[in-house]
């Protein structure tokens, strides 16, 4: 395999030059320096990766989330007319396309194409399936419990079909009057589905407390870290992240380099710092070789991430090479359109 550009370290120093083709002593050279070999782009079809290359086009992956969104609408349109969860054809129709969806190998493409840029609310039920199903993926999740969490994740919102709609989908800001009602949909959702034969526990638990917080900032009931379930800590990261890169009624997508920021500094509440942790490491890891749209309109490419310092992020845009630790007023704002 041969380097695509100039490995360098910390410092800046070039330790591989470009085009250089790797040998053993040259992994020695890369740990003596702390380079991460992930963040290291290689010539020709010959890639470094933990992932497998991407195996489908473009179109599928998007192609797949907007026919799972589709088949889930009358699912949970019967759910707003019965108040019964339709458990059988959930776990058999729904959740094996939200695995599928999750286990996309190139994740941006993916989150891409999870992105809720209209019809909101059936498109958040997916897609925080799918960004929780990647999480617990992550985190090397058995089979059993990943497939436990999938469907706690779907259906984390199900409490929502009893929320007017005028109000889910108002522009303004919500009165107080208005956001208590909203917070019960927690509620609203924990009950049809602890009642439901064959949803365990654990899966009804998420519906209930996906927006409690470590400090017990959170609602409906104020839990501390130690009385919230795993999988709703895990569905508390992806709610927030498929919300805020999502367009709504109230607000376009947040910047990307917004949205990491904010997680990282617990503007959405004090979260699970572990799961954050992964979260935001496989996000940044993955950016290398990414296309990415600067804050200033310019259009580059991710060549070189610091693993130990995220900031130390090199970004090249035609011929220039942008450290985007030198150039603060630059940020990532946005993964390319693949």
């Amino acid at each position: 395999m041969r380097v695509k550009y100039d490995v360098t370290n910390r410092a800046g120093l070039v330790i591989i030059p470009a085009q250089t083709f790797v040998e053993p002593e040259h992994l020695e050279l890369l740990e003596r320096h702390r380079v991460d070999p992930y963040s290291i782009i290689f010539a020709g079809e010959s890639q470094v990766s933990p992932e497998p290359p991407p195996s489908a086009a473009p179109s599928v992956c998007s192609e797949l989330f907007h026919k799972t969104v589709e088949e889930s609408r009358e699912l949970f349109e019967s759910v707003r007319k019965s108040g019964k969860v339709p458990l059988l054809e959930i776990r058999k129709e729904i959740a094996p396309m939200v695995q599928e969806t999750a286990f996309h190998s190139d994740v941006f493409e993916l989150l891409e194409a999870v992105k809720a840029k209209d019809d909101y609310t059936h498109r958040h039920h997916i897609g925080v399936g799918v960004i929780s199903t990647l999480i617990g993926k992550w985190m090397g999740m058995e089979e059993p419990d990943l497939s436990a969490l999938t469907l706690a994740a779907t259906l984390h919102d199900i409490g929502k079909l009893k929320i007017p709609s005028h109000i889910l989908d108002k522009p303004e800001k919500l009165t107080p009057d208005e956001y208590k009602l909203v917070q019960k949909h927690t509620v609203h959702g924990y009950e049809p589905l602890k009642n439901t034969v064959g949803v365990q526990h654990r899966v009804a638990l998420v519906a209930l407390q996906h927006h409690e917080r470590e400090d017990g900032a959170g609602y409906p009931l104020k839990l501390g870290s130690g009385q919230i379930g795993l999988f709703s800590k895990i569905v508390a990261v992806a709610d927030i992240f498929h919300a805020m890169s999502s367009k709504r009624p109230y607000h376009d997508p947040i910047p990307f380099y917004q949205i990491m920021n904010q997680m990282r500094d617990g503007k959405f509440g004090e979260l699970e710092p572990n799961i954050v942790s992964l979260f935001l490491n496989q996000m940044t890891r993955r950016l290398v070789g990414t296309k990415v749209i600067l804050t200033d309109g310019r259009q580059g490419e991710v060549v070189y991430i610091n693993p130990s310092d995220t900031e130390t992020t090199l970004i090249k845009v035609d011929n220039e090479y942008i450290d985007l630790s030198k150039e603060r007023h630059l940020q990532i704002k946005e993964i390319a359109a693949i």
